[in-house]
């Protein structure tokens, strides 16, 4: 991942990367039905760090896509479309304590920490739910989710995924990591 001083995309960059989302948000009208595609790249040009996240969100395997609109703060909603969790983000804990916590077989990363320098959030509940309304994600792997203070303070962590034609939601140690466990996340734009 990049340091702070160098989130912007070299120019060329930006258009092979607004090009790439131009045409999957083209192949896959079912998840912004009634969106516009040059209203979106308008803003996009106009924010280039939201462009250097969403290049991050891509090298990571996330295949970003455009799912929404926020009428209530004019935002465009990218989150991450691959049919599995993210390649680049797996076998990870969900957050530094949860890592802390491991006295051994420590995992590279944490999924809070990665997300917060990608520039991008973790799913909640209701944005991993209204996401599997698009398409089936997660059919074989599995995604931390915002996890409510609550959990989190005894340790616990949630996650999700979709199996049976069903989202489940469920809670696993903050510390614990698999190879098919990853993180999704939400870039506003």
């Amino acid at each position: 991942m990049s340091t702070e001083t160098t989130k912007v995309l070299p120019t060329e960059q930006q258009q092979v990367l607004i090009e790439l989302l131009k045409l999957r948000f083209e192949k896959n009208k079912k998840r912004h039905e009634n969106l516009d595609w040059n209203s979106i790249e308008k803003k996009l040009q106009e924010q280039p760090e939201k462009l250097w996240s969403l290049n991050e969100m891509e090298n990571t395997g996330g295949e970003p896509d455009v799912v929404g609109f926020d009428d209530n703060t004019s935002e465009y909603l990218f989150v991450d479309c691959s049919p599995e969790t993210p390649k680049g983000r797996r076998s990870i804990c969900y957050d530094l304590e949860g890592l802390n916590s491991r006295k051994e077989h420590k995992p590279a990363h944490n999924a809070i920490d990665m997300a917060t320098a990608m520039g991008i959030h973790l799913l909640t509940e209701e944005q991993y739910r209204n996401l599997q309304q698009l398409g089936d994600f997660d059919t074989k792997t599995s995604s931390w989710i915002v996890t409510p203070t609550a959990i989190r303070k005894l340790g616990g962590a949630l996650f999700a995924d979709f199996r049976y034609n069903t989202v489940f939601v469920y809670h696993n140690g903050a510390g614990s990591y698999y190879a098919v466990r990853g993180f999704r996340g939400l870039l506003r734009v």
